[in-house]
């Protein structure tokens, strides 16, 4: 009948569905690169608002999930993976995927979960060393004074410099990498502790997502490394006499209450000067009403805790009046540069993906983490 040649269709972009705790216009720098690059994808926004623990989620079209390649997420999954039949990989923009360890998803599918790790280093490692200045300066008390208009100079002479001292990070991935790096250009000594044994240049070695710049790539900071997954093993860690401990391991059943009344006790007696710690890793990690005595009983020097058990924290709870501890709501992840960083993730994930590679931050759903 005529009419020439027919037009071949364009061909359907595949689909990314962004599920995520922020605006789309901040989330647009991370959009606009991988769409970009994937000339293929599209990426649609969603925003899940999240605040003090409740998790609210923009109306998602109910033929969306099932259209998606990929699931870019912080808190929000369907039901099951009968509702995502096409999705190759969902990507965490959180550290961690303990709190859907019990989702069916996690539970009963072979869908790759991948976490963010890596990109919480800079801020989180800032918000540590901060935490720790704060007290070794007396910082809260000098503010008081200023909000008293308050001139002593007294209460500000008893200063511990940190040249010298030991940093103890249990845990030792990209956010414990980082504290290292910050520790070691103030003059500390740092040790780490990991599950497995590194005892090879290769298995120092960090192949996950690096913010340029940053971290500890080739595992050359700690003077010494310690690993295991007993308590014999986590103890001898402890006596290593360590000034700062940065709690900075996955929440598992190994490591829930990992440390308790023993542990206080073990670097109180190892420490003489007493341990400060710091928690940016989950509350149930520390046995909270251990905690509590051992900040009244001075076993330990004091705490900073970005994590609680349970979040948010009642404000009846013992821990807000323990003395020397320095509380904040799970903010030391927060930065301005988050979305676009987990993007790069993502991104990298998809390459990987696509070419038959290992992913960035796959999920081990045995392990945990």
């Amino acid at each position: 009948m005529g009419g020439g040649p027919e037009v071949p269709s364009k061909k359907e972009k595949e689909l990314v569905l962004a599920v995520l705790p922020w605006p789309k216009e901040q989330c647009l720098a991370g959009i606009d690169a991988l769409q970009k690059e994937f000339d293929h994808l599209e990426v649609q926004h969603y925003y899940s608002h999240f605040e003090n623990g409740k998790v609210t989620v923009d109306d998602i079209p109910k033929d969306v999930p099932a259209k998606s390649s990929y699931i870019a997420t912080l808190f929000w999954l369907p039901k099951d993976a009968a509702h995502i039949p096409k999705t190759k990989l969902i990507q965490f923009f959180s550290a961690g995927t303990n709190h859907v360890a019990k989702h069916p998803i996690y539970t009963d599918s072979n869908i790759p979960l991948c976490s963010a790790n890596g990109v919480h280093g800079p801020q989180i490692a800032e918000w540590v060393v901060m935490m720790d200045l704060v007290h070794s300066h007396n910082y809260t008390k000098l503010y008081d004074l200023q909000k008293e208009k308050t001139w002593n100079q007294r209460a500000g002479m008893n200063v511990s410099d940190r040249v010298g001292k030991r940093v103890g990070i249990l845990g030792y991935g990209s956010i414990g990498r980082q504290v290292a790096r910050v520790a070691k250009a103030l003059g500390q000594d740092v040790i780490a502790y990991t599950a497995s044994p590194r005892k090879t240049p290769e298995s120092k070695r960090d192949n996950g997502y690096i913010v340029p710049g940053t971290g500890d790539p080739d595992g050359s900071i700690p003077s010494a490394w310690y690993s295991g997954t007993s308590k014999g093993d986590l103890h001898n860690f402890l006596k290593q006499e360590i000034d700062l401990l940065v709690v900075g391991v996955p929440l598992t059943k190994y490591t829930t209450h990992l440390l308790s009344t023993d542990e206080f006790e073990l670097l109180h007696k190892s420490n003489p000067r007493g341990t400060y710690i710091a928690n940016i890793a989950r509350g149930q990690i520390i046995d909270q009403k251990a905690l509590i005595i051992a900040l009244e009983t001075k076993q330990i020097r004091g705490a900073a805790l970005d994590v609680t058990d349970p979040e948010p924290l009642p404000k009846d709870d013992p821990l807000w009046e323990a003395p020397n501890v320095l509380i904040t709501p799970h903010v030391s992840g927060s930065s301005d540069a988050y979305a676009e960083r987990a993007f790069q993730v993502l991104a990298e994930n998809i390459r990987r993906e696509r070419n038959g590679g290992k992913l960035v931050n796959e999920v081990n759903r045995d392990r945990g983490y």
